[in-house]
């Protein structure tokens, strides 16, 4: 083992990378990714998935020559705030909140909300607010609340994303299964819960945990600055 590799699998480790679920829940896909399973819980085992990290960054460092955008996927409670700010950290497009069926598949559609949403904030911004009265300029505020609670993330996507991260394909698996639909790969950080088997580039770790969360999406996000 490399000293680069010690070094990376010291910080996933201090991460608590390697906490998998219970025996029980193993998807049958990441068993060869189990180093044993102790006090009712799998542990990963932190070689396999630094080599699958390494594999996804090198994807990334193409992608990243390019002008293409990730959009960046996690709705968890445990992954919102960072995966929001890694996203506006590099200017990539996120869903942080309920991922909205058709967002990749249905994308005629979901741009004219955008284009809708666009517009409102531009008008509220100048003072150029149509309204006839109070009443009407309230539920015009309001709707631009709930335009950019569902698609705020998503104004600076210019086209179809080139990938997506995503934390979690399991609670995520409308968004896999979309990208799946249109060709586009999906790097995912995926526990032991989880279907690796339809993942392009999988990373096999803790996806809960907010320190295992936070070491991954900091690694995607270095590569993509």
């Amino acid at each position: 083992m490399s000293k680069v590799n010690e070094t990376l699998i010291n910080e996933m480790f201090d991460a608590g990378a390697h906490v998998g679920y219970s025996k029980t829940r193993r998807h049958p896909s990441t068993r060869e990714f189990i180093f044993e399973s102790r006090q009712k819980k799998d542990i990963i085992n932190l070689e396999h998935t630094g080599t699958q990290l390494e594999a996804a960054l090198t994807f990334l460092k193409e992608l990243q020559k390019t002008d293409k955008q990730v959009l960046f996927v996690g709705t968890k409670p445990e992954a919102r705030q960072i995966i929001r700010a890694a996203a506006e950290l590099i200017d990539m497009p996120f869903v942080t909140e309920r991922w909205l069926g058709g967002t990749l598949t249905n994308a005629g559609e979901i741009k004219q909300r955008v284009a809708r949403l666009i517009k409102l904030q531009d008008q509220s911004e100048k003072g150029e607010l149509v309204a006839a009265n109070k009443k009407e300029r309230l539920m015009l505020g309001r709707e631009i609340e709930r335009l950019e609670k569902k698609f705020g993330g998503i104004k600076t996507l210019k086209n179809t994303p080139a990938a997506l991260f995503v934390v979690d394909p399991k609670k995520e698996e409308i968004a896999v299964t979309e990208a799946r639909q249109m060709n586009i790969p999906v790097i995912a950080l995926a526990n032991t819960d989880c279907d690796i088997s339809i993942i392009t580039h999988p990373i096999v770790a803790n996806d809960t945990n907010v320190s295992s969360i936070s070491l991954f999406t900091k690694k995607i996000t270095d590569v993509l600055k």
